[in-house]
């Protein structure tokens, strides 16, 4: 799994050990003595200096460096603030943040995915409400950064974002004859049986890691369900609605349609150029449903240099019949919270410190993802990534990764029964539905 999205399964996993762990409530406490290194700094705003410690990912460059100058012009234009930065390797993240947050020493700052993950963790009292101190800039953000919302409070701030949609190789297009990309799934089907007329693969999955298959069924989801439907459906864990048995059908019968590259049951989704993004980036396939970190998953797979100005990036069809919004898009991110020892606002502030474009153009250029403000998407490098971009920065909703929205095991059931689903196509979908549902 792409490297972000597997560190969201970890915080969701770490959320659901500590919503058995730990009771409601708690309030904002203070502590006296030295920042610790494993936990939260001194925070006694009556002095007004502070101390916040801040675990996150970025234990390697280029991103590390990019923090540390971060916290430097931070720490320069709020003298009264001091950040201890604390990066911890994937591994090590999971195995400290539910101790850490079940204890009374929680870090002050810590990675937050939003959705599920962050609903649960916030039943457990010691996550921070931050509205009253972003209401006046969080706006901006735009609906993307509500997934860190949780009952309508801010818990949480993006500083990255990722969409998924279709990365497609412009010149095979061209050797097709397909002049635009296709807006409905049925001119889907058709550019796919031009590409293949020529004896192009139309569209390579990594279907030998599975979860770029629930990709494909969830955006058949978002398009046939309306958001409220899907909204709920994570919330109560639930997938009876008809909409997600149509989405089911809908993929049944796109699967028979044989849209895929030969073999792709056994092909992976990165880091080898026999991967499905590698038969992208080397001309082998047409189209890929993948996030916006493609092209730099790509990259070293390929010995064509100018492999990103023949990408292009279009959003997922539209699904005739279906009560989703075509604007609706699946995707993700990586943010903050904030606990409730951390002193505020100086929380808050870095937070929104970590937003603004300066900054956000610095993140970019260590290929976090698309940008969190959209002020900074002029500094995206390759131009397919500005059409992900202002698709996600004007989506009418945001439908979260299910395996993310949704509570832990669920969220794996459901991958697991897409990659049985592609292996075995069921036109009932019956599979999908009970391995969240449970049996109807």
């Amino acid at each position: 799994m792409n490297t972000k999205r597997a560190l969201a399964a970890v915080a969701l996993a770490a959320a659901t050990a500590l919503a058995a762990a730990c009771s409601s409530g708690g309030g904002s406490t203070s502590t006296s003595g030295g920042t610790q290194p494993t936990g939260g700094g001194s925070n006694n705003s009556s002095s007004g200096k502070v101390t916040l410690t801040w675990w996150n990912n970025a234990n390697t460059q280029p991103l590390l460096g990019v923090f540390q100058n971060v916290i430097k012009t931070f720490e320069a234009s709020h003298p009264n603030i001091t950040i201890t930065n604390v990066p911890l390797q994937n591994e090590q993240f999971k195995t400290k943040i539910t101790p850490a947050l079940r204890g009374n020493n929680p870090p002050d700052i810590f990675q937050q995915w939003g959705s599920g993950g962050q609903a649960t963790q916030v039943k457990t009292g010691k996550l921070a409400d931050i509205s009253s101190n972003v209401s006046s800039w969080v706006g901006q953000l735009g609906v993307p950064a509500t997934a860190w919302q949780t009952d309508g409070k801010w818990y949480g701030i993006p500083y990255d974002l990722h969409v998924v949609g279709f990365w497609y190789r412009k010149d095979l297009f061209a050797q097709a004859g397909i002049t635009t990309p296709p807006t409905t799934i049925a001119e889907l089907v058709s550019d796919d049986a031009k590409l293949k007329a020529k004896g192009i693969a139309p569209i390579t999955v990594g279907s030998k890691d599975g979860w770029p298959d629930a990709f494909w069924w969830e955006y058949f989801a978002v398009r046939e369900c309306s958001a409220a439907t899907i909204k709920q459906a994570m919330t109560s864990v639930n997938l009876s609605d008809p909409c997600f048995t149509k989405a089911s059908k809908d993929l049944y019968d796109f699967i028979k349609t044989d849209p895929f590259e030969k073999g792709y049951q056994g092909v992976p989704a990165q880091n080898v150029p026999s991967s499905s993004v590698g038969l992208l980036m080397n001309g082998k396939a047409a189209m890929e449903l993948q996030g916006d970190w493609d092209p730099g998953a790509g990259a070293s797979l390929t010995s064509d240099k100018n492999v990103n100005s023949k990408l292009g990036w279009f959003p997922f069809p539209t699904v005739a019949g279906g009560a989703g919004d075509p604007k609706a898009v699946l995707g993700g991110g990586d943010g903050y919270s904030c606990t409730t020892k951390a002193a505020e606002p100086a929380c808050a502030e870095f937070l929104q410190y970590l937003t603004t474009p300066a900054v956000q153009r610095q993140l970019l250029g260590a290929g976090v993802g698309l940008p969190a403000n959209p002020a900074a998407a002029d500094a995206l490098t390759v131009p397919a990534e500005k059409d992900a971009a202002a698709a996600n920065a004007t989506a009418s909703s945001i439908a979260v990764y299910f395996d993310t929205a949704l509570p832990t095991t669920p969220g794996q059931n459901l991958d697991n029964a897409v990659a049985k689903f592609f292996a075995t196509p069921d036109p009932t979908g019956a599979g999908i539905i009970s391995s969240v549902s449970g049996p109807a």
